[in-house]
């Protein structure tokens, strides 16, 4: 059976080949690789132009972390000029969590700034946003409804149920990543939002469970993901696949995208 992670990390593997061929033989037909920066989104167009199978999609943003005030400008006039091959502006947003952010008003303006001009972008070319949100839920949510941005995903959603709730009256969509089989706050949250406006991801290459117990994730995982969620969400694995691969390519717009249907 076909599926997609709709968030990885695609230039920071450390064997991006190899990944790519375990997911190809794992059933991951497509892939959306997010950038954080303009070294990082140059490299994932790279790795997009240069792999056929599986299908590789591109989100190219500033990530609330990787802000390099010298490269806003340019890595924003890069996305303007690869617009054309970019299914979604991210991946970018704020994240108060960091410690050199937590009492800096100053860095968060900085995030928040950053974090504008992406979503007038994303408003401009009338596309979705890639959405960064810890320890700053509100914060993105309030900045995403201004601009007027009608799609949105909250990546890894883990943040308050009554945000969430607040997040999907909006219109908007959340995911979740391997760590659903385990972390409260993503399983609270994944119990809370409906799977018709749900993704799945792996944000490769994060390392998910305990210290020596748990694994360094690569997009083959998604399995893992689609398999704690439909658990959770108490749903037959291919009647969640089969609803989860529709919203991403739903969110993505990704009309190319041929799918194997799981039997249901």
């Amino acid at each position: 059976m076909n599926i997609i992670d709709t968030h990885t990390h695609l230039d920071h593997l450390e064997d991006i080949e190899g990944a790519l061929r375990r997911a190809q033989q794992a059933g991951v037909a497509a892939i959306v690789a997010v950038g954080v920066d303009l070294a990082a989104n140059k490299r994932n167009l790279e790795i997009k132009r240069a792999t056929q199978q599986p299908k590789i999609y591109v989100a190219l943003g500033i990530h609330p972390g990787n802000i390099n005030p010298a490269e806003v400008a340019a890595t924003l006039k890069f996305i303007r000029e690869n617009i054309k091959e970019v299914v979604a502006i991210g991946e970018t947003g704020l994240d108060y969590w960091y410690k050199w952010v937590k009492k800096d008003e100053a860095k968060k303006q900085e995030q928040r700034a950053t974090f504008q001009k992406q979503l007038e972008l994303a408003k401009e070319f009338d596309l979705p946003v890639v959405i960064h949100s810890r320890g700053a839920w509100r914060d993105c949510l309030s900045m995403t409804q201004q601009a007027g941005v009608k799609k949105a995903l909250f990546h890894w959603y883990s943040g308050p149920v009554d945000i969430l709730q607040e997040i999907l009256a909006g219109g908007y969509y959340v995911s979740t990543s391997p760590s659903v089989a385990y972390s409260p706050q993503s399983r609270e949250a994944m119990a809370a939002a409906p799977i018709e406006r749900t993704l799945i991801e792996t944000d490769s290459p994060v390392y998910y469970g305990e210290k020596d117990k748990g694994f360094l994730a690569e997009p083959k995982d998604v399995f893992r993901t689609l398999q704690a969620y439909a658990e959770l969400k108490k749903v037959p694995e291919e009647k969640a696949l089969n609803i989860l691969n529709q919203n991403a390519k739903d969110f993505f717009a990704l009309q190319d995208l041929n799918l194997r249907s799981s039997s249901t």
